[in-house]
């Protein structure tokens, strides 16, 4: 029976999970842009919901996800629990798997995605996903915007600063074309993206990274404003077997009057409730079928050259032309169960016709296969 080790990171209790880096001040002040933002163009914006405390543990999954994920794998092994946790070495030492799953996220330094994997090569084990050096990439956005440039990938015109005297600069030498959007270089599940990082002007633009540069103790990646549609493209699969799952489009038109139309924090943590869900999600995404094919393309293309493996979640917008642009790769993409979550990689594969366990478990076979592991089912009535 093929052994299975599952490793994650749990969000803490409602009570912890929100302690840390940011206060409430700081975080509500972030977020006051976006009445801001829309006042000169005279829209009524909504009134934003209470902000968390706290961003940290946002990448982190939910007991319900993990159960889910566990559910998914026993019917390829023997699943064992591999919490994150800093025995984690330790832990997989014992345990002994014939190969590990990996949705564990990290929380600190700047290849803490790339945790796992690192020690799970370091002792010999195969696992899911993208290795340390592909992770590791695509959690520092600029680093990734080289990457496609180099491959000649569009993706939009971007500056990064480490400082208020390098973001000046940038504005003195008219580096970017206006409006520029704004956000943390190494941030994922929208953490430091807010409607204030949308700027049109040069002291909304000190003012904005001036912030960031003191919240998230990192560098900020200026990024001019795509102004076309908006996909998200999960991929499954490698080689010649990689393939784009049915497209996510973003319905911007869902968000409250005088929205930016981005995805950012207050959307996808604030604004969409059970209470009042957002229909921002549109599964197959009509479009034309030029515009499908030039989204899968340029989507694999960025696949391909960043070195992802198994599964992958790839952002893409049109700039005023309608040419698809690459905005941000995610080599270990959030799988929430439950479809009211608005999690857009199970949304696309729901469209293809396959269930929850059926896409976790294409993500653990494609690896498999990679790296010659044979998966053994339990018996029907074990988990």
């Amino acid at each position: 029976m093929t052994r299975i080790g599952f490793a994650y990171n749990q969000k803490p209790d409602d009570s912890t999970r929100f302690e840390g880096r940011l206060d409430v001040p700081a975080i509500e002040e972030l977020t006051k842009g976006f009445s801001r933002a829309n006042e000169s163009r005279g829209a009524v914006a909504a009134k934003p919901a209470p902000m968390r405390a706290d961003d940290a543990f946002a990448e982190w999954d939910s007991p319900e996800t993990i159960d889910a994920v566990e559910h998914a794998l026993s019917s390829l092994g023997d699943v064992i629990r591999l919490e994150a946790t800093p025995d984690f070495p330790q832990q997989l030492r014992d345990a002994r798997p014939d190969i590990v799953f990996n949705m564990a996220e990290g929380l600190t330094g700047q290849n803490r995605e790339a945790h796992v994997p690192a020690i799970c090569e370091f002792f010999g084990i195969p696992y899911s996903g993208s290795d340390p050096f592909t992770l590791s990439l695509c959690l520092h956005k600029a680093r990734t915007k080289q990457m496609l440039q180099f491959y000649g990938i569009a993706t939009p015109r971007f500056a990064l600063v480490e400082s208020l005297a390098e973001v000046r600069a940038v504005r003195r030498g008219n580096v970017l074309r206006y409006p520029i959007f704004a956000k943390p270089v190494q941030e994922g599940s929208s953490k430091g993206i807010t409607e204030r990082n949308y700027v049109r002007d040069g002291d909304e633009l000190v003012s904005c990274v001036a912030q960031l540069l003191e919240v998230y103790e990192q560098p900020v990646l200026l990024e001019e404003f795509l102004p076309g549609a908006e996909f998200t493209c999960g991929v499954i699969g490698n080689g010649r077997d990689a393939r784009v799952l049915p497209l996510v489009g973003m319905n911007f038109e869902a968000l409250p009057d005088g929205a930016l139309p981005i995805y950012g924090f207050e959307a996808k943590w604030i604004w969409d409730t059970p209470d009042e869900p957002l229909d921002i999600f549109e599964c197959p995404a009509r479009v034309s079928d030029s515009l499908r094919v030039a989204i899968e393309q340029v989507t694999l293309r960025a696949y391909r050259a960043l070195g992802c493996r198994d599964w992958s979640r790839i952002d893409v917008r049109l700039d005023a032309k309608g040419v698809p642009n690459i905005v941000e790769v995610n080599p270990l993409p959030g799988i929430l169960p439950n479809r009211e979550d608005n999690s857009c990689l199970p949304k696309a594969a729901a469209a293809e016709g396959m269930s929850y366990d059926e896409l976790v478990q294409s993500c653990l076979t494609a690896a498999a296969k990679r790296c010659g592991v044979r998966l053994g089912r339990q018996k029907r009535g074990r988990r």
